[in-house]
């Protein structure tokens, strides 16, 4: 079959031809309407070049070139152009060159009717593999791009939370991770089970719902985020995002709210201590704010262990079931605010039975717990005991 004429003129035609593709397709996608997006200039270029690719494939065999289509779908790409559009305007350019093949082949009487069949047979054979080519090259530049941006993302909040962004800077890094410039902020952290596990996974979505703007960082042991608070509304904001995070199911701690991104390295520490303040292995939500005195032990361990047994040591020396009993009335007497009457109504015994409790426990640490610092030291003591020492659930009561 030999249409070497009709291609011939076309390629002749090809400035003119390559203007009015740009020209229809700018007419026909509105994405492709927006010069700043896509200039004409470059969008021309590329209906040039597609279609000198096709005129110069017709009717031969062998491998065909890919290139040009998938440059197109490259460019779109980086453009932000959307697939469906690009794949839209790309069957617009090649319906245009063949309504072009058909006219200048009427111009030809050697070109049969029955040769025009098959050829349309063939060039839309060839749209099918450049079109693929298009959505290969664009998905792939898209991924590409997507990790370019993740991996910048990354480093810009491990730079917040490493404190190394100059304060020139601050707002410019807020404004690239979608972040107000100005608080409430909280810092969040959440233990991993195994490296690259994401602890907070599918929060997102609920996050978003409720207003609440957002930057994470995926670390071996570790998953952190910063979080911006809606001014107006912080603290139910606050308390919806702490619901959130609950219903993710793992061990979270949270920061006290701040107001600059300056304090960011210091609200990480402060989630990271209200982390490892959590009692147990179950799954749970600290709030640093919630037991500050807590969450000082849990960044001092050496010394909490050391306060423990300058303090407590006597009453952990005892067998087991009796140090479970005093350390369970003393917890009870701290929550009750140092009332022996309630402490006794949530042990389920008689107020006489925790005040003799008490008197041994003073007897044996020689401290009185009516001296304020004397009690305070105990209850730090006890404190510490509740998170490394004695269980607390094997009183008798």
């Amino acid at each position: 079959m030999d249409i070497s004429g009709v291609v011939s003129a076309l390629h002749a035609r090809l400035p003119e031809l390559g203007e009015r593709m740009a020209q229809r397709i700018r007419s026909d996608v509105d994405a492709y309407q927006d010069e700043s997006l896509i200039p004409f200039d470059s969008l021309r270029r590329s209906c040039t070049a597609n279609a000198d690719l096709l005129l110069e494939q017709l009717g031969r065999a062998g491998a065909q070139d890919p290139s040009p289509a998938r440059e197109t779908g490259r460019i779109r790409a980086e453009q932000g152009v959307p697939l469906a559009d690009t794949l839209h305007a790309y069957r617009i350019g090649f319906e245009l060159l063949w309504t072009d093949i058909l006219a200048e082949a009427r111009t030809h009487p050697e070109v049969t009717d029955a040769q025009l069949v098959s050829q349309s047979a063939e060039i839309w054979a060839l749209f099918g593999r450049y079109a693929e080519a298009v959505a290969a090259a664009y998905r792939e530049t898209t991924a590409e791009l997507t990790s370019r941006r993740q991996a910048r993302r990354s480093a810009l909040v491990e730079a917040l939370f490493a404190g190394v962004i100059a304060d020139r800077t601050l707002w410019e890094a807020a404004r690239e991770l979608g972040l107000p410039d100005r608080g409430p902020y909280v810092v969040v952290a959440a233990a991993a089970d195994a490296p690259g596990e994401e602890p907070l996974a599918g929060t997102e979505a609920a996050l978003r719902q409720a207003q609440v703007h957002f930057a994470w960082r995926l670390l071996p042991d570790q998953q952190i985020g910063l979080a911006a608070l809606p001014t107006a509304t912080a603290e139910s904001t606050e308390s919806t995002c702490l619901r959130i995070l609950r219903r993710a199911g793992a061990r979270v701690g949270v920061s006290p709210c701040f107001h600059s991104l300056r304090d960011t390295p210091r609200a990480l520490r402060f989630a990271r201590l209200a982390l490892a303040g959590l009692q147990g292995a179950a799954p749970g939500v600290a709030r640093f704010d919630d037991s500050p005195l807590a969450m000082v032990l849990a960044a001092a361990p050496a010394e909490a262990a050391h306060l423990v047994e300058v303090v407590l040591q006597p009453l952990l020396d005892l067998p087991a079931v009796e140090r479970a009993r005093l350390l369970d009335t003393l917890e009870h007497w701290y929550a009750a605010a140092g009332s022996a009457t309630d402490a006794a109504r949530s042990l389920f015994v008689h107020p006489n039975t925790v005040r003799y409790r008490l008197r041994r426990v003073e007897e044996l640490v020689g401290r009185s717990l009516s001296d304020p610092r004397a009690a305070a030291d105990i209850g730090a003591a006890l404190l510490a005991v509740r998170r490394t020492g004695p269980s607390l659930s094997d009183s008798t009561g």
